[in-house]
């Protein structure tokens, strides 16, 4: 167990729930008949944690994250199931927890740093920067109640991420800054993983979850779905999303892959970090056949030069009535996260309702704007009902391309601006 920050064996949470407050009173008043009706918010889960590693939980609202983050901490208690956490832990949960309203902001930075194990000097050393990394002036003596949440937010985390944790959990708490505060945050984040910090948060930003997290845990109505590296777990969970939010039977019948490794899957030398297959889902309506990519000269290829144009041909044979039909294209790095998202309702494409049989051909065609490393690419074809994004055939990280160094280009980063530099010198 040295090298495992947290365990959770079979570690489920019952909770109670009421019709009525009155089925409640009578619960109290006459013990030993239940009169509530059992939820159970986790079931049976499994998980083990390393030292060190970034892992994001996903989910719908409801999924049990935030339950089995406060359990972790240790602001709830398992009803079945055992827990063990190696090492100090420092929560930032939901906004207005941990900190009490009457108390100012210096008066609840000791009150917490206190409950975290730590010596009235020890917080006395820390408190300049704490109070810095808050940067709330003169609020820092005021009562809590005065604050705005981004305020109390900023004295939040101020106080998570300098109290030395061994264990950092965030639920969502970070979406209540500003820009400049978020981007601050996520640079301490860096310097915590650097010095060896486990660190566990939700967030529904996709991207933020790829970007940062070794690793990530799908959870569906209390039970863990899929650990995973975070693109194939963020592909999992979108399916999930878009099921629900549509229609259950959408997805009945996945379709099957079609075996493109030789050219979809990376090979083991690659500098890719999760090494996708293609994933593939939708309700059967209709089907992207055939993806041929090209380059300028109308020649098959997969790899490019940096700025080189790419052409990109679906062919999509419509099996069922397809209403407000769209096609999408997503373009992600190395990391799996999204750099460039285009689809016909964006750029305002009219596409006719497509009747059983029909066949189109769609084109991409841009020039890749990137440095030189691996992207992928994803397909969809879609329906639009209303609100309602309905998945007909997805193809999510369907084609690996391989972007190479153009010329005498040695920019980097992720997307190339193609700067032009202008030198004068002038000689007196």
């Amino acid at each position: 167990m040295s090298e495992i920050a947290i365990s959770l064996k079979n570690i489920s949470k019952c909770f109670k729930r009421y019709s009525r407050p009155l089925e409640r009173l009578k619960e109290i008043l006459v013990p030993g008949k239940s009169r509530a009706e059992q939820f159970w918010a986790l079931r049976d889960l499994n998980l083990e944690i390393h030292k060190g590693e970034t892992v994001g939980i996903v989910g719908q609202n409801g999924s049990g994250k935030s339950t089995l983050l406060q359990i972790i901490a240790g602001t709830l208690t398992p009803t079945t199931g055992e827990l063990v956490v190696n090492g100090r832990v420092s929560a930032l949960l939901e906004l207005g927890s941990g900190f009490n309203p009457e108390f100012t902001g210096r008066q609840n930075v000791f009150f917490n740093g206190r409950l975290l194990g730590l010596s009235k000097r020890e917080i006395e050393e820390k408190f300049d920067q704490i109070a810095s990394f808050a940067n709330i002036g003169d609020f820092i003596d005021q009562p809590v109640t005065t604050y705005s949440s981004g305020m109390y937010i900023r004295l939040a985390f101020a106080v998570a991420i300098n109290v030395d944790p061994d264990i950092l959990i965030i639920d969502e708490a970070l979406s209540v800054g500003d820009a400049k505060f978020q981007l601050k945050c996520f640079l301490k984040l860096k310097e915590l993983q650097e010095k060896g910090t486990t660190i566990l948060f939700v967030s529904h930003d996709s991207n933020l979850v790829k970007r940062y997290c070794h690793k990530a845990i799908l959870l569906n109505q209390g039970q863990k779905i899929l650990e995973e590296l975070p693109n194939t777990v963020i592909n999992r969970y979108t399916k999930i999303l878009f099921a629900d939010e549509a229609d259950q039977q959408i997805l009945e019948q996945e379709l099957k892959l079609t075996n493109h490794e030789e050219h979809y899957s990376i090979s083991q030398n690659s500098s890719c970090q999760y090494q996708p297959k293609e994933y593939r889902y939708g309700n059967g309506r209709g089907e992207i056949q055939t993806i041929h990519i090209e380059n300028s000269q109308g020649e098959a290829t997969f790899t490019f030069a940096s700025c080189e144009l790419m052409v990109a041909r679906l062919t999509i044979l419509v099996q069922d009535f397809v209403a407000k039909p769209l096609v999408a294209m997503t373009l992600k790095d190395a990391k799996g996260e999204d750099i460039y998202i285009t689809n016909t309702y964006y750029q305002n494409i009219d596409m006719p309702e497509l009747a059983p049989g029909s066949l189109l051909q769609v084109s991409f065609t841009q020039e890749l704007l990137v440095c030189p490393g691996d992207y992928f690419i994803s397909f969809g074809f879609i329906s639009l009902n209303g609100s309602q994004i309905i998945p007909v055939d997805r193809r999510y990280d369907a084609i690996h391309l391989k972007v190479i160094r153009a010329a005498t280009d040695m920019s980097q980063g992720v997307v190339n601006l193609q700067s032009k530099i202008n030198v004068d010198l002038e000689k007196f």
